[in-house]
């Protein structure tokens, strides 16, 4: 078998399956095991208990499938056309969502796309141990996208490439093949800092380290508790995931917008009225949701960070009737909508009786008739 001719071939393939690039490298991560487990001793995971769960074995992709020796790389850019950046952010009537999760879930698409370009492999070898994945299990995909040379870890801590900024998904075949490996990116970073100072709650802590505790993207999307307080102001308008740390990168203005149809924007999510979407009861949020990432979260926690965002919105006597009328839906969720009606007060000089008697009655944890 010549490998390397079989490996140019998966290049190609892999192109022709939708991938914008592929990179191959082998599975000695060790370098990553110290700085991997400080992580976690300092509890920078947040309540994402299958990150520790799972220990080292993220930096072992044979422990994930016996026989591994190599891994395919691959990249596909999610980008929307019309994307509408900086006005969705501007107005604070409108929701935010990160632009990764405006179209279809991505997890299915490329995983399966990996599998096809496993069988293509298969088929050209005869015999081959491979599995697919696409954040489905305990592995460190971006050391290894770098590993492949499909860019370098940001300071924000994504994969960036040249031509391509950061807006595309990973994902990865293991296969048992001694396939020859590609060359590493350098890091092109520099001195620049503008995704650590621009972060709304200084959620990067150092070069490449995210503290999850304090970033937007696990708040909304990870973390279903009561968001505390000290964020919610920073959190804005934005509603499932966060953008701003490569909005500001240098390197995302070469950044291409896809050619993947499922990556565009829904139609249910056109308009991102803050109110209208905060009026979904349960069915609608999961109909209008369906093949969506954001599905997962659910319909609470979706209301939580609507009523997040509508407390940060101008005030508005339909934001406060909206608030008022999802009132003793959830205890969780009342904290947050006290919250917010606390918030839109501040803004006017008075407020009304009624408003402000809710108010005091989910504060005092009455019933909403006492």
């Amino acid at each position: 078998m010549n490998y390397q001719q079989l490996a140019d071939k998966i290049k190609i393939w892999g192109q022709e399956l939708g991938f914008q690039k592929v990179g191959i490298c082998d599975i000695d991560l060790s370098e990553h095991e110290a700085q991997l487990q400080k992580w976690l001793d300092d509890g920078f995971h947040g309540e994402m208990d299958w990150m520790a769960r799972h220990g080292m074995m993220r930096a072992r992709p044979a422990e994930l499938l016996p026989g591994t020796v190599r891994v395919i790389s691959v990249r596909m850019d999610y980008l929307p056309p019309q994307a509408q950046f900086a006005s969705n952010l501007a107005d604070p009537t409108q929701a935010y969502i990160s632009r990764y999760a405006l179209g279809r879930d991505y997890h299915k698409l490329v995983r399966n796309q990996l599998k096809k370009l496993g069988q293509k492999i298969e088929q050209e070898v005869s015999q081959l141990g491979y599995r697919p994945f696409v954040d489905s299990a305990p592995i460190l995909e971006r050391p290894l996208a770098e590993k492949a040379g499909l860019g370098w870890s940001g300071k924000h801590s994504l994969i960036l490439d040249k031509d391509a900024g950061s807006w595309f998904f990973l994902g990865e075949l293991l296969v048992d093949i001694p396939l020859p490996v590609d060359e590493p990116s350098s890091n092109e970073c520099g001195k620049c800092k503008a995704c650590i100072t621009s972060c709304p709650t200084n959620a990067i802590v150092a070069d490449g380290v995210v503290d999850a505790r304090r970033c937007i993207s696990y708040l909304t999307i990870e973390y279903d508790g009561v968001i505390p307080e000290e964020f919610r102001r920073a959190m804005g308008n934005r509603i499932y995931g966060c953008d701003d740390c490569q909005l500001v990168c240098p390197w995302n203005r070469f950044a291409a917008v896809t050619q993947q149809p499922d990556f565009h924007r829904r139609e249910t999510l056109g308009n991102a009225d803050l109110v209208e979407l905060f009026e979904w009861d349960e069915a609608t949020f999961l109909h209008n949701m369906q093949g969506s990432a954001i599905r997962r979260i659910g319909h609470i926690q979706w209301l939580r960070n609507l009523a997040i965002a509508m407390g940060n919105a101008p005030y508005s006597p339909r934001i406060v009737q909206a608030l008022t009328d999802r009132l003793g839906l959830n205890e969780m969720l009342d904290q947050h909508i006290v919250w917010a009606l606390a918030e839109q007060q501040q803004q006017i000089p008075h407020t009304s009786t009624q408003t402000e008697r809710l108010i005091r009655i989910v504060q005092k944890g009455l019933p909403r008739d006492a």
